[in-house]
């Protein structure tokens, strides 16, 4: 651009002022909303691509095919001695095992305890993750049964600025065992799901107290594996089922190829494809959902930058026609209208990164993240787009604006618009800008609505007042330990009673069993263990029958070698359903299972402790007089949360110092589980509310520009009778009917959208028209309220007033 068609621009921009900030800021928002959630979902689909080689490492996962089981698919941990059975039998194999992690262990100092992310792995761990070391040999370290290795943050929290490298540590995993620190190695980028700040060896016999190391089906370790490329993971992956055959026919029977499955995962789709539970597919589908938020977003954006920048247009044909009495020919024509279209994107452009920027710590204390902004990657992409954007928005005036000849449009009373073809054009725009708006409004209201709900949904217990110990469950703590501790928490001043059970409010053990049946395929159920007063504690509606007790012996299932003669247990209203009982009461007393007989003495409505996306589960209660084994106590108490942590924290270093307590209520345990879902709903609802500033910004505009080319005809309708109120319907009606043809676009886009996200909760509300309605008439108020300024004052203007500037 020439410095004449640089005045001409600074001149038509500060003509239009008001008009050509809202443009620029307008797409600036949009693109600042686009860069933010872009940065996002580059973060989640980063995990683990920061290892070098990382394409060449696979997860091994253990997979369930149990008939009609909810518990079937795949799960990310296997048996812990399962890779030393694959060296076994492939004694080339590259890999290793990771056995604990976040909060795997701790850290024992005299008569106190502090929990660190403390991982056991095999002497190959750093043939599979190159971590960077700081100083020492991690190789040769975890050689060594006594070598520990210690993360940069670590390090510096356990021994401030001393050199920890020779320094002693006492590491409490399965039991207390002393360590040399032996290395440092760089901490772990936040884009990872390996929780690691301590590493020292596995140990090289199963600990004493693991008698399921080499049991299959259990799971208690990650185990990696590492190939030259693809090829060789997909055979290898093709001989594990003959290698199930030979391993696992003792624990699954004469076929346990049929039961048991051991595939290969990429470690860079573990963070987005978590495997087993009821979280499958949800992480990818809210990072995919936010993606597409930015990219609406932005499309809202240009849709109303060009929208705005084709309606400016038309003010200037008369300084086209002008140019082209001067001699200016169309191809000058179209190289300054381009420019100018192309410089007002790249100035958008540059605001919009520098709203970025600015946002990203509110965005990171929002969602609870880190992003930063990657300028060599991000300066490419945005001067690309500054091109396209301003080329969509310079075409209308560069092909439209330049043709039209010079003696018609000085002659004419009015400057041409684009006729009614250009006005349908920047009708439709605006149809399926705010047609994306009012679905982001409708999206965003319902992903609130099942926020809130899953979060005061009836769980079947009363959450309030509940304290759980999961510390309690530590393998370090057997059940002559757990039994005092259990009766001291009871002798607590305001303690109303204490239980224990194998899970709890926010996970647990999750123990699966068969049940056969006759003329029935084997129904797969959950098995949980309570001890005494878990039904007092928890309080779950007995919808039949009744709840355990030391007084029927029949009761107590904790002699294992006595399951063949039967057990009493309390079973779950899915449970009765799918056992075939039209009503609870019909349960009462009636045995189930051939092999290992159950008789139901009990009927409870539903106790849900796990994920809100997980449906209600089969389940069986059954009673451990002395208390379930590695159990999770749960204590129902009066008065301040606080002051009853004080009073069982004071009960916990007494009783067990060597073990860290980890002490929470079950609001606290829950809210982990809603933790990504609110995360989503407060960025989706940045992103609503950034496309609803934009499409008022956008409609304000047009309305402007609209009323200002009407005003002679406003002036005429005024002359000829019509009053104020009539002129304001007038231009109301003008622009309501894209907004009010939007919901045609807008509601079945939501709804079918709204429907798979829903899909994936089992605890679910229902879609109705309320959700739909309130956001299409919220945003039908904005609109009038954006377009009724610009209406009353052109309603009030006078008809000679109008005549005269028409």
């Amino acid at each position: 651009m020439n410095s004449l068609a640089l005045t001409a621009l600074y001149r038509a921009t500060t003509r239009h002022m008001g008009h050509a900030l809202l443009n620029i800021g307008g797409l600036a928002v949009g693109i600042a909303v686009f860069l933010v959630l872009g940065l996002y979902v580059r973060f989640e689909c980063s995990f683990e691509r920061w290892i070098p080689d990382h394409r060449h490492i696979y997860l091994v996962r253990t997979e369930l095919h149990l008939p009609g089981s909810p518990f079937n698919g795949a799960y990310p941990m296997t048996m812990a001695g399962l890779f030393e059975q694959m060296r076994q039998d492939f004694p080339a194999l590259v890999g290793t095992r990771i056995r604990g992690g976040r909060q795997g262990g701790s850290i024992v100092r005299q008569d106190d305890a502090i929990v660190a992310d403390v991982a056991q792995v095999d002497p190959g761990f750093f043939d599979v993750f190159d971590l960077p070391m700081l100083r020492g040999d991690g190789r040769r370290a975890l050689k060594d049964p006594s070598g520990a290795l210690l993360s940069r943050t670590e390090a510096r929290r356990l021994f401030g600025d001393a050199d920890p490298i020779g320094q002693s540590l006492t590491i409490a995993v399965d039991t207390p065992e002393s360590y040399r620190v032996a290395g440092i190695f760089e901490d772990l980028p936040r884009n990872s799901d390996l929780q690691i700040s301590i590493l020292i060896p596995m140990p090289r016999k199963p600990p004493p107290a693991r008698w399921d190391w080499y049991k299959w089906g259990t799971v208690d370790a990650m185990t990696y594996l590492r190939f030259p490329d693809a090829a060789a993971a997909r055979a290898f992956e093709a001989r594990m089922p003959a290698f199930i055959r030979r391993h696992a026919g003792q624990d699954l029977g004469p076929d346990p190829a049929k039961v048991i499955s051991l595939p290969l995962l990429p470690i860079a789709r573990f963070h987005l494809e978590p495997p087993g539970g009821a979280e499958v597919g949800a992480r990818k589908l809210t990072v995919v959902t936010l993606g597409l938020v930015g990219l609406l977003t932005l499309l809202i954006a240009i849709i109303n930058h060009v929208n705005l920048a084709t309606a400016q247009a038309g003010l200037r044909a008369r300084e086209v026609a002008m140019r082209k009495v001067l001699g200016a020919d169309r191809a000058r024509l179209i190289r300054q209208f381009l420019g100018e279209a192309v410089a007002m994107a790249a100035v958008a452009t540059l605001a919009g990164m520098i709203l970025a920027e600015l946002s990203l710590p509110l965005v990171n204390a929002a969602g609870g993240l880190s992003l930063a902004f990657p300028y060599a990657l991000a300066l490419p992409i945005l001067a690309g787009m500054a091109l396209a954007v301003g080329g969509m928005a310079g075409v209308y005036p560069a092909m439209v604006l330049s043709r039209f000849p010079a003696a018609a449009v000085l002659a004419s009373a009015h400057a041409p618009g684009g006729g009614r073809a250009g006005m349908r054009g920047r009708e439709a725009l605006v149809v399926i800008q705010f047609g994306l708006t009012i679905a982001f409004l409708i999206a965003t209201t319902v992903l609130v609505a099942q926020t809130l709900h899953v979060r005061r949904s009836d769980l079947g217990f009363r959450r309030e007042g509940l304290m759980l110990i999961p510390s309690l469950a530590d393998k370090r703590i057997f059940p002559d330990q757990a039994r005092p501790i259990l009766a001291a928490f009871r002798r607590l001043p305001g303690v109303v009673s204490v239980g224990a059970a194998s899970s709890a409010p926010g996970g647990g053990s999750e123990n699966v069993d068969m049940l056969d049946l006759p003329g029935r395929a084997p129904l797969t159920i959950g098995n949980l263990i309570v001890g005494p007063d878990f039904f007092r504690t928890y309080a779950p509606i007995l919808l039949a029958g009744r709840v355990f007790d030391d007084a029927h012996r029949a009761d107590d299932a904790s002699d294992w070698t006595r399951w063949k003669d039967g057990r009493n247990v309390v079973i779950n209203r899915t449970a009765a359903r799918a056992l075939g009982f039209r009503r609870p009461a019909e349960a009462i007393g009636k045995t189930v299972g051939r092999s290992n007989p159950r008789t139901i003495i009990g009927v409870i409505d539903q106790l849900r402790f796990g994920s809100p996306r997980a449906p209600d589960m089969v389940t069986f209660y059954q009673y451990h007089r002395d208390g379930p084994p590695n159990a999770i106590a749960a204590i129902r108490y009066t008065g301040d949360a606080s002051v009853m942590l004080a009073r069982v924290r004071a009960t916990w270093r007494r009783l067990a110092p060597q073990i860290p307590l980890d002490a929470r209520t079950a609001d606290q345990r829950l809210a982990e589980f809603y933790t990504s879902d609110d995360q989503a709903a407060r960025l989706f609802a940045i992103g609503a509310a950034m496309s609803v500033l934009i499409a008022c910004v956008g409609l304000w505009g047009l309305a402007s520009f609209d009323t200002a080319r009407r005003v002679r005809e406003i002036g005429i309708r005024k002359t000829l009778g019509a009053s104020s109120a009539d002129i304001v319907r007038l231009l109301l009606l003008r622009f309501l009917r894209p907004i009010l043809i939007a919901n045609l676009l807008a509601w079945p886009l939501a709804y079918v959208a709204l429907r798979l996200w829903l899909a994936g909760f089992g605890d679910r509300i229902a879609l109705s028209p309320l959700h739909f309605a309130a956001p299409s008439l919220g945003a039908v108020v904005i609109a009038v309220a954006t377009v009724l300024g610009q209406a009353l004052r052109a309603s009030r203007a006078t008809p000679a007033w109008a005549l005269r500037q028409g």
